[in-house]
């Protein structure tokens, strides 16, 4: 029995590294522009991450919520509606004739980027897992900070709602070869920040992957906080106006709340006055 209790407490010993190996690791905090309560997209930035979605990830993933015509709307990548136009007639969007017939045409802003593949089971088929869709993935996507990180997180001063972001570039990045005594199965792949460690989905993005129209730096870790944040913009396009009229109501309610009190102050003045006797004496100051 004693030898059976030392067998396990030295397997146990041996197998402790290996556990801490394969611990979850949390996604390093990253600064952002659109981050804090006057925080907003950055053009520029927006503009290259639409441009690897558009050369990488939309190879495999979907982005069925948003709309074309969304690229040139306020707060946004800043393309003008002509560009918005152009991009919009490079996708064939999938349609009917007035014959009710199935037909290809050009899209039109108002269209919705369309998905990769026709349904879920043939997304599956392609790929052993249908990919998620990006429309709402950096809201979908992101990790606890723990107490009391959270509570904090929901101040207005601090605001931290960037957990997707720092997900999705944590992901982005931490494609590593697996530890020594990690198995991964057939067609997984190590990531040190996936729930699990197991990912099906290959690195996507490399040094140099996609060049950049304005010169911007094309390392890894740029175009994954790139793609973040577009993405993050994709699942909140309206954040800065939200922002912006979070704020304005909160200037109006610290206003209405002065104007109420001064209001209370002078509508209650007289009752609060110490009412006097019937002899005109306060009866505070009556003596025996």
């Amino acid at each position: 029995m004693k030898r059976a209790i030392l067998a396990l407490a030295l397997c146990g010993a041996f197998a402790a590294p290996a556990l801490a190996q394969t611990e979850q690791v949390p996604p390093p905090r990253l600064k952002w522009s659109f981050a804090g309560l006057f925080g907003k997209y950055d053009e520029a930035q927006l503009q290259r991450g639409f441009k690897i979605y558009r050369e990488v990830c939309s190879s495999c993933h979907s982005m069925n919520l948003l709309a074309i015509g969304s690229l040139a709307e306020a707060g946004g990548p800043g393309f003008s509606e002509a560009q918005a136009e152009q991009i919009a007639s490079e996708y064939k969007i999938g349609d009917l004739d007035d014959k009710g017939q199935p037909v290809e045409r050009a899209g039109r802003p108002a269209d919705h980027f369309p998905a990769p593949f026709p349904n879920a089971k043939a997304a599956a088929a392609a790929n052993g897992v249908a990919p998620p869709d990006m429309s709402t993935l950096a809201k979908a996507r992101g990790y606890s900070r723990g107490f009391p990180w959270f509570i904090l997180d929901a101040l207005p001063l601090m605001q931290y709602q960037e957990q997707g972001p720092d997900y999705i570039h944590a992901i982005l990045t931490g494609y590593k070869d697996p530890p020594k005594g990690f198995t991964l199965p057939p067609g997984g792949h190590y990531n040190e920040y996936f729930p699990g460690h197991n990912i099906a989905m290959p690195q996507p993005l490399t040094d140099g992957q996609v060049t950049f129209d304005d010169g911007s730096p094309n390392k890894l870790q740029d175009e994954a906080k790139d793609v973040a944040a577009f993405l993050m913009w994709a699942a909140e396009p309206k954040l800065v106006q939200r922002k912006r009229v979070g704020f304005q109501v909160i200037i109006f309610l610290i206003v209405l709340s002065g104007l109420l009190y001064f209001t209370k102050k002078k509508v209650w003045h007289e009752v609060e006055k110490p009412r006097e006797t019937a002899h005109g004496q306060d009866p505070k100051n009556t003596s025996i």
